[in-house]
């Protein structure tokens, strides 16, 4: 029978719902228990754009940045922001921690990213996971770290140490490919050195939307137009497919047989960017399309609403794995070239991040002074 609740649905066929939103009210209020309860939520997914329009676009805080700056009146911007979002996050993994322990730790996951300027410093990157991971002290907490050329060894090096992380701007299939061999060869050093691995979770999140959005507008501008408007729609979640593709094979080898032997996990795949960002295309389109196993959706408030209300959940992302190997071949041959797309958007993902990261700092800087008169 189906689930009256299609989000509750959605665990019938492997996949994990999180949400990709944190506030401070939403946290203390008890609206994400509610959630938890009701709709079997499954994880919680924040960032630095998320942050800035909780902290700068409301005066939750207010008190918060007040009692810590008398506690310390020489706190900095950004130790005022993590003392901030480190209170956030232990707040939602402690919500989430009777997920986690149903689960026996394969969900009820919470995520803070690592300062988008360490983008291209994997040293950095590091030890700035390593302190968020001590200091936040739960077991349910991931560390987001971009999949950035200087991010991947960074991945591979936290999950040899036992931390769990969820790897954000994933964008093409090739760097994809690259993350799930940090994560496998993190596993291998750690249980090389006879350390436990069967507590370590990590996503790699794998955004969407966005890529139609970029490659629609290249389509439009395509000389090869009937051919060109066949595809509009299409090639985010054919390059989506064709990551799981690829997850599926390597979950399904030797390799992974022999860490799964260990207690491994398996990395699961994250869809990121399932807001619909096209009002010509179904508000639950990137919900709805990428139904599988091994997977987890992470949506902002109003899809998730949507998904609620109107969602249908069906097993849909193993289905048209050639086909969509195929819409890639043919956005090939209409002349787009989707790597240097997929390049460019992971740049404007960093520095979106690195932006929202700056006017959060000095909206704390402008609140900390007011505060102070």
């Amino acid at each position: 029978m189906a689930h009256p609740n299609p989000l509750c649905a959605l665990r019938d066929f492997g996949q994990s719902i999180w949400y990709d939103y944190i506030r401070k009210d939403f946290v203390e209020s008890g609206a994400l228990q509610a959630l938890i309860a009701e709709d079997r939520l499954g994880g919680l997914t924040s960032n630095p754009s998320i942050f800035d329009k909780a902290i700068t676009g409301s005066d939750l805080y207010d008190a918060a940045i007040a009692q810590a700056v008398r506690a310390h009146p020489a706190i900095t911007p950004t130790a005022l922001f993590y003392e901030l979002a480190v209170a956030d996050v232990q707040g939602a993994a402690e919500a989430f921690l009777p997920v986690y322990q149903a689960t026996d730790g394969a969900d009820g996951y919470v995520s803070l990213e690592v300062s988008p300027t360490l983008a291209h410093d994997t040293q950095g990157t590091i030890d700035e996971a390593v302190a968020l991971w001590q200091r936040v002290d739960r077991p349910n907490l991931m560390i987001k770290v971009p999949a950035t050329v200087a991010g991947i060894p960074a991945i591979e090096q936290l999950i040899a140490q036992g931390i769990n992380v969820n790897v954000t701007l994933l964008f093409s299939v090739a760097r994809y490919q690259a993350v799930l061999e940090a994560y496998l060869r993190g596993l291998e050093a750690r249980s090389r050195q006879g350390l436990p691995i069967a507590r370590i979770a990590s996503v790699a999140s794998f955004f969407v939307s966005r890529v139609d959005s970029a490659v629609d507008e290249a389509l439009d501008a395509s000389t090869d137009s009937a051919a060109a408007q066949a595809l509009r729609g299409k090639i985010a979640i054919a390059n989506a497919k064709c990551a799981y593709a690829h997850f599926l094979a390597t979950y399904h080898s030797a390799r992974h047989a022999a860490l799964n032997q260990a207690g491994a996990r398996p990395q699961r795949l994250l869809w990121a960017s399932t807001g619909t960002k096209n009002p010509a295309y179904s508000d639950v389109l990137y919900v709805e399309t990428l139904i599988g196993e091994h997977t987890v959706n992470t949506v902002p408030p109003a899809t998730y609403a949507a998904f609620k209300d109107h969602g249908q959940p069906a097993a849909t992302l193993g289905e048209g794995l050639d086909a969509a190997a195929q819409a890639l071949a043919q956005l090939t041959a209409v002349g787009i070239a989707l790597e240097p797309i997929t390049t460019r958007l992971e740049e404007e993902g960093v520095q979106a991040f690195a932006d929202a990261f700056a006017h959060l700092l000095a909206g704390l800087q402008a609140k900390r002074e007011r505060l102070a008169a």
